[in-house]
C-alpha cells in the first residue's frame, strides 16, 4: 500500500481509498469498505422447517426472503449477536446453537465477514420487530427448492446457508 485516504465513515461502514503497488509494479486504486461484521441464523424448528424472514432491503429496493441475520455491535461476540437477532427478527429464542462457519461476502472490495449458526429447540418467546421485519414464517424445505428455483429467495447468506445445512440438493433443476 502507498496511501490511504478516508473517504466516509458512518454507522454501519466505512470507505477508503487506497494507491497500492501491484506484482507487476503498476500503481492501481482499490475502494474497501470496512465493516463491524455481521452473523446469519438458520432456525430449524423441525428437521424439514425452518424460519425466514421478509424484509425490505433498500440497496436493491425489494421485499427479501431471508434467514434472520444482523450486524454485530461494537464488542458483541457471535454468539450473543445471533442471540439477540433471532429474537428481535423472530420472536423466537434457541435451546441449542451450532457454529458452522465464517465467510467474506464479497473480499473484492470489504472486509465484511459473517458467522452462520444454526439454532435449534426454537420457543415463541415474544414477536418480531415490526419496523425491520415485514413477515415471519414456516418454510419447509419442498417450499425452500421451489422459491429458489423461481427466484424468490436470492439473497446470498441465504442460499449459501440453505446449502450448509442440507435444505437445498447440491444441484438444482435449470
Amino acid at each position: 500500500m502507498i496511501n490511504r485516504r478516508e473517504v466516509f465513515a458512518g454507522q454501519v461502514l466505512r470507505l477508503v481509498v487506497d494507491r497500492v503497488s501491484l506484482p507487476d509494479g503498476s500503481i492501481s486504486t482499490r475502494e474497501v469498505v470496512y465493516h463491524p461484521g455481521a452473523v446469519a441464523i438458520v432456525p430449524f424448528l423441525t428437521d424439514r422447517k425452518i424460519v425466514l424472514i421478509k424484509q425490505y432491503r433498500h440497496a436493491v429496493g425489494k421485499l427479501l426472503w431471508e434467514i434472520p441475520a444482523g450486524k454485530l455491535e461494537q464488542t458483541e461476540k457471535p454468539l450473543d449477536c445471533a442471540k439477540r437477532e433471532l429474537f428481535e427478527e423472530t420472536g423466537y429464542q434457541a435451546r441449542r446453537w451450532t457454529k458452522i462457519l465464517s465467510f467474506y461476502t464479497s473480499p473484492g472490495f470489504t472486509d465484511e465477514q459473517i458467522t452462520l449458526f444454526v439454532a435449534k429447540e426454537l420457543i415463541q418467546a415474544g414477536t418480531f420487530d415490526t419496523r425491520e421485519i415485514g413477515l415471519v414464517s414456516i418454510i419447509s424445505q419442498s417450499q425452500i427448492e421451489q422459491m429458489v428455483n423461481a427466484e424468490r429467495i436470492r439473497d446470498g447468506k441465504t442460499l449459501l446457508a440453505l446449502f450448509c445445512v442440507g435444505m437445498l440438493p447440491a444441484t438444482l433443476p435449470s
